[in-house]
This record gives C-alpha cells, sequence and structure tokens, in this order.
C-alpha cells in the first residue's frame, strides 16, 4: 500500500488562486476550518474534491474561487480522458489537464487522475486496431500520461467500468473483446511501472452497495491486490434521491478490509425536477450520510463531487427529468446539501444555505443567447489534421447548441469527441452531449473537437442555440 503526506494549505492562511499557465491571479481569504468544506476536510485529514472543467477554470472567476477556497483535492471531469489527450495516434493535447494540475499545485490541492481506461470517450482510431496495436496503444497512453504527470498527480483510475450492469458480468467492450480480461492487469501493470508512488485505483458505478456488480470489482480487486498493482477502490456514486444503500457502509469495508483504500469518486445525488424544499432537505440528508460513512472509515481516502453547481452537472442531459445533483445551485449559491456536507466533515453548517428559491436547481434556464462558432485547426500532419470547436455564447446564456457547416474540399470527420456528428456528403451537423450544452453569457468554450481528413480547413459554422 502506497501513503503519502497529504500536501494541505494552511487552514487560516490565504489561498492564492492562480496558474501561471493561464496567467490568473486573485487572492481570497480562506475561513477557518469549521466553516468551509476545505477547512473541515483539512482537519479531517481526508479529501474534500470536486470535478473541475477546465474551460470554466479559464473563464469563470466565481467558478475559480469556489473550487480553490472550498475543495482540497481535484479531479479533471474530461480533460485527462483519452478523447481529450490524444485524439489521433500519438498525437497528444495536455493543454487542459496541464491548466488543471498546474492550478492544483498552485492551490495546495492533491490531483486524483481520471482516467486511463475506458470504453467510452476513446477515439475510434484506438477501437480499429488490432489486438497488438491495441495494447501497444494502451501501454503508450498510460505510459505517457502517467509519466508526464508523475509526482503531480497522486492518484490514477487505471481502468474505468469494466464490469456491466448484468448481474456482475464483465462489460462486452471492445478492449475485452479485442484483448480479453487480461486488458486489465496489464493496465495496472504499465500504471505501477509507470509512478510507482501514485495510489492505483479500479473505479466503477452502481457498486455502492453489497450487490452482484460489487461482488464482481471485489474478485478483481482481490486479484489485483495479490500482486500488489492496486492501492484502491473508487465507488463514483450516481446516486439518485433517498436511495444510498443501506449496505454501503459494510461493503466499503470489505474492501478496506483486504487493505485497500476506498474512495467516493463521482459523487452527486439527483432529484426529480423541479425540486421543493423537502426533496432540498432529503438531499442534504442523502450528502451528510455518504460523507459521513467516508469520514469514518480510517482508509476512505476522500469524497469527490462530480461537478460544482448545478448548471454544470452531465445529469440533466443523460437522465431527462432529472437534475439539481451537487451542492451548489446554479448562480453559485450554498444548498442545503452544502451545509449537511460540512457538518459531517465536522465543520460548522449552520449558516443558512444561500438558496433562495428552489426553482434555481431545476434544469438550466431556458437559454435565450445567440451563440457563434469557430473550427480551430490546432495540429495538421499531413495526412490529417485535428480541429477543436470553440463557442461562444453571445447576448445571454446558451443552454444547449447545433453547429452545421459545409466543407469546401471534400474534407471529413473521421473520429470526434465531445458532440453527437452526424453528416450527410459535405454537410456536417454537430450537438452538444449534455454536460457541455451550457455556456455562460459572454463565455467562450472549447467545446469539442475532432480528427479530419484531406487538407485542414475553417469553414464558416452556423451555431444555433437551444
Amino acid at each position: 500500500m502506497h501513503t503519502r503526506k497529504r500536501r494541505r494549505a494552511l487552514i487560516a492562511g490565504v489561498v492564492t488562486v492562480a496558474t501561471a499557465a493561464l496567467g490568473i491571479g486573485l487572492s481570497t481569504q480562506f475561513a477557518s476550518a469549521q466553516t468551509t468544506l476545505r477547512g473541515a476536510a483539512d482537519e479531517a485529514g481526508i479529501d474534500i474534491g470536486i470535478a473541475v472543467d477546465a474551460n470554466q477554470l479559464q473563464n469563470n472567476a466565481t467558478y475559480r474561487n469556489l473550487v480553490a477556497t472550498e475543495f482540497n483535492s481535484l479531479t479533471a471531469e474530461n480533460a485527462m480522458k483519452w478523447d481529450a489527450t490524444e485524439p489521433s495516434d500519438n498525437s497528444w493535447n495536455f493543454s487542459g489537464a496541464d491548466a488543471i494540475v498546474d492550478f492544483a499545485e498552485d492551490n495546495d490541492q492533491t490531483v486524483h487522475g481520471h482516467t486511463f481506461v475506458w470504453h467510452s470517450q476513446t477515439p475510434q482510431w484506438v477501437q480499429n486496431l488490432s489486438a497488438s496495436a491495441m495494447q501497444a496503444a494502451m501501454v503508450d497512453h498510460i505510459n505517457t500520461l502517467a509519466n508526464r504527470y508523475e509526482g503531480r498527480v497522486d492518484s490514477w483510475d487505471v481502468v474505468n467500468e469494466v464490469v456491466s450492469d448484468n448481474n456482475g458480468a464483465m462489460r462486452d467492450s471492445f478492449w475485452r473483446n479485442t484483448l480479453g480480461d487480461g486488458y486489465i492487469t496489464t493496465a495496472f501493470q504499465t500504471a505501477r511501472a509507470a509512478d510507482p508512488n501514485a495510489d492505483l485505483y479500479i473505479n466503477d458505478y452502481s457498486i455502492e452497495g453489497d450487490n452482484a456488480k460489487s461482488d464482481r470489482i471485489y474478485t478483481i480487486a482481490q486479484g489485483l491486490n495479490s500482486q500488489n498493482l492496486i492501492d484502491g477502490v473508487g465507488f463514483q456514486s450516481h446516486l439518485i434521491l433517498g436511495q444510498v444503500p443501506s449496505t454501503m457502509e459494510a461493503n466499503l469495508q470489505r474492501f478496506i478490509d483486504l487493505g485497500l483504500k476506498v474512495r467516493i469518486t463521482e459523487l452527486d445525488i439527483r432529484i426529480q425536477t423541479p425540486a421543493d424544499a423537502n426533496e432540498l432537505q432529503q438531499q442534504a440528508n442523502d450528502y451528510e450520510r455518504v460523507v459521513s460513512i467516508c469520514a469514518e472509515l480510517a482508509d476512505c481516502s476522500g469524497v469527490t463531487v462530480w461537478g460544482l453547481r448545478d448548471a454544470d452537472s452531465w445529469v440533466p442531459g443523460v437522465f431527462p427529468g432529472y437534475g439539481a445533483p451537487l451542492l451548489f445551485d446554479d448562480n453559485f449559491g450554498k444548498k442545503p446539501a452544502y451545509n449537511a456536507v460540512l457538518e459531517a466533515l465536522g465543520g460548522d453548517g449552520s449558516e443558512e444555505p444561500t438558496t433562495t428559491d428552489p426553482g434555481t436547481t431545476t434544469p438550466p434556464p431556458t437559454g435565450d443567447g445567440d451563440c457563434t462558432a469557430e473550427i480551430d485547426v490546432v495540429n495538421d500532419w499531413g495526412s490529417g489534421w485535428q480541429g477543436n470547436v470553440l463557442i461562444t455564447a453571445d447576448n445571454g446564456a446558451v443552454n444547449g447548441w447545433t453547429l452545421t457547416w459545409t466543407w469546401p474540399s471534400g474534407q471529413s470527420i473521421t473520429s470526434s469527441w465531445n458532440a453527437t456528428v452526424t453528416s450527410s456528403g459535405s454537410s456536417v451537423t454537430a450537438s452538444d452531449v449534455g454536460w457541455n450544452a451550457n455556456i455562460a453569457a459572454g463565455q467562450t468554450m472549447n467545446a469539442w473537437g475532432f480528427v479530419g481528413s484531406g487538407s485542414s480547413a475553417a469553414p464558416q459554422v452556423t451555431c444555433t442555440a437551444d
């Protein structure tokens, strides 16, 4: 088992919200240990983490300030995934990941890396490889990321969601169908060799309670642990209101009994919207229960909440009719769940939450703004090229977008990430995938990207706000 001393800011000192890479600098007085999540977690000796969006971190000062002052650990929501870091073979983009790691270091925060190997958000070029080429690509990808961030990223989700929802059966992903179950061991062996000091996790959802899926994860973890390849298990905890499993504490304990750490890695608790005051209080109770379980277990390394405010959550785009899953409302106001988490960490949650109308925690308000978009050619290697698509909300907030354009000279998209793309001849249509639908008025989002064939081009793009 790997251990490390947590890096922590002085509780009563000043947190400097700055990153040299972004050219951002501001200072904010860090409140006492009893009145911020970060202060209470520091005193408790565990992580209180947040999944961060690199675009928001760069463009939204309120977002930056809360990330720095309320949380002592960061996870990249998307910026470290394969589609973001290696969209085409050996063509790397570390801009988002670097910005998050730099920010964490400047603000004395730990980083939990997410994720090396996943069946989703992996470019098509990887999925089409032969077995030998796919294994080589996986090993190279892990080595490149782990080596780049060695000593800077404290822990990694090595494999993500390898078990299906079918009674504990292994997921029939392209990884397993091409490489067999051995790809999991190979991934952990590679990560262990690449960064021996990083804690290595297996991560999955719907394993919080004692069930067939968590049994399968237990068996996998047991085998990896016998080879000294794993340090912990990540329990995503994308929960539904009122459905915290009654067996959650005992289930986490059995993994600890193997000699492993446990971690709540992607916590959110979704509500059917619109949410009323009683439901927000039930959500607070559920959050308190989950965080208390971690705080009371000696080897629970921390809790990460999957997003800062309700408006940024992936939930409404994936679970229609549900939303309001996080600790802050759309306007960055503290919800009852915030105070419940603070109290679960041993802090003072007596302050009244700042949410004034439960309606502000419902799905994002209908956007009334226009949008513009442009294709930014970020890499061109002759036989192909990479484009990032930048979308700007002009006069008002955008809560969904659709783009159309026509290629001028026979170009085509061979793979893409973070958008739903359809093509018909030279015409292209692309739309958001939920989590990247919302753009604040006046803000520009690096929304999605693609690999193109033919000569690079940046045709005029029409953006329609939903």
